[in-house]
């Protein structure tokens, strides 16, 4: 808020033609009459630009999509749900999307195999970590699993529809994820269509953490509980030089990418990949921040290094602390263990413009788009 409000409240408002835009259209005036400040706002445009509020030119599209897709949803919502002459019953199409899912979500973990091939050692965070994800990947594998059999029984006449089922068949027939499964995992703004193969895929990553060891980079959108994997990093490098955790805080280095996505892990830290960025883009020749290129709202960042430094010095310039958080929504609730259910942590990303620019474009990285 206050890198806002700084072109508002500051001494240069006080002079003739102080310009609250690069555009100049929005500016001071040096008449006072009340006639002169109501012509000038008439003149105003009806539609303000993005660059009024210090937003890129793309903030109009994502607006844009934002209207659409609430509208989408209020005309699915009013859909009828009898089918129409010749095509399939609800119930039909039900059954083969709750089969269909069930036919691509995997089985539980084996908590017993992960617990013996990767005990708890004090000289590797990651066994932990790995054990945390898989129990928390298992809760959400069961509650998927059983309602969707249920729902399976419902839909045949063998056990009771309950209302919980129903509303879980109105949200599989609208491509919506069912409120009982987002209770149970994790933030996630995705439809049904893209949202199960997003579970698959970070049921993938853990699986072959499993069967091939420890990853030389880790996917960071695929965890669960990501600040688990942050901290943990932080005490591995803590017990290696026998230094106090709270001492540790994260360099980070943008590093190239490579032509068959693979990387040699570092000697210290976490090469870490699969983060978005809005706002703005990276720039792999001058590896800078720049501005986003025209229509393009998303850009995939390369692996960042996560170099755990003791007593590291904060006032850094030349870069921009990017916000990083799991979906597009940016905001969360303080969990039960103290973490925000959304914001991840803040990285370093190089930057020859000051702080308030990239703020004002909004500019933050994220684990997962909405789509």
């Amino acid at each position: 808020m206050s890198q806002l409000l700084t072109g508002f409240v500051n001494e240069d408002v006080l002079g003739v033609g102080y310009q609250f835009s690069p555009s100049g259209v929005y500016k001071t005036i040096g008449e006072t009459d009340m006639a002169a400040y109501a012509q000038y706002v008439t003149d105003l445009p009806v539609n303000a630009s993005p660059e009024v509020f210090g937003l890129h030119e793309n903030a109009d599209i994502t607006c844009a999509q934002n209207d659409t897709n609430t509208m989408f949803a209020t005309i699915l919502s009013l859909q009828p749900r009898a089918a129409s002459a010749g095509g399939k019953t609800q119930e039909e199409l039900l059954t083969e999307t709750a089969n269909d899912i069930l036919g691509r979500v995997p089985a539980l973990f084996n908590l017993e195999s992960v617990v013996d091939n990767y005990p708890t050692m004090y000289e590797d965070s990651m066994n932990t970590v790995l054990q945390q994800e898989c129990i928390r990947y298992n809760k959400v594998i069961a509650v998927l699993l059983r309602s969707l059999k249920d729902v399976v029984k419902a839909l045949k006449g063998e056990v009771v529809m309950t209302a919980e089922l129903e509303t879980m068949g109105h949200s599989l027939f609208n491509n919506q994820v069912p409120e009982m499964w987002s209770k149970a995992a994790y933030p996630s703004l995705k439809p049904l269509a893209t949202w199960v193969p997003d579970l698959c895929a970070r049921l993938n990553f853990i699986q072959r953490w499993i069967d091939e060891g420890k990853p030389s980079s880790y996917w960071l959108s695929g965890f669960y509980f990501p600040q688990a994997f942050i901290t943990g990093t932080k005490q591995n490098h803590a017990r290696k030089y026998q230094l106090p955790i709270d001492t540790i805080t994260f360099g980070y280095r943008v590093w190239e990418e490579s032509s068959n996505g693979v990387y040699e892990a570092p000697k210290d830290g976490a090469l870490v990949y699969g983060l978005f960025l809005e706002g703005a883009r990276w720039d792999p020749a001058a590896r800078i921040l720049r501005e986003s290129r025209a229509k393009e709202l998303f850009t995939t960042l390369p692996p960042i290094h996560l170099h755990p430094i003791a007593n590291r010095p904060t006032d850094i310039d030349g870069i921009y602390h990017t916000p990083v958080y799991k979906t597009m929504s940016r905001f969360g609730t303080l969990s039960t263990t103290g973490h925000s259910t959304n914001f991840v942590m803040t990285i370093e990303i190089p930057s020859d413009l000051p702080q308030t620019h990239w703020v004002k474009r909004g500019v933050a990285g994220l684990c997962s788009l909405n789509y």
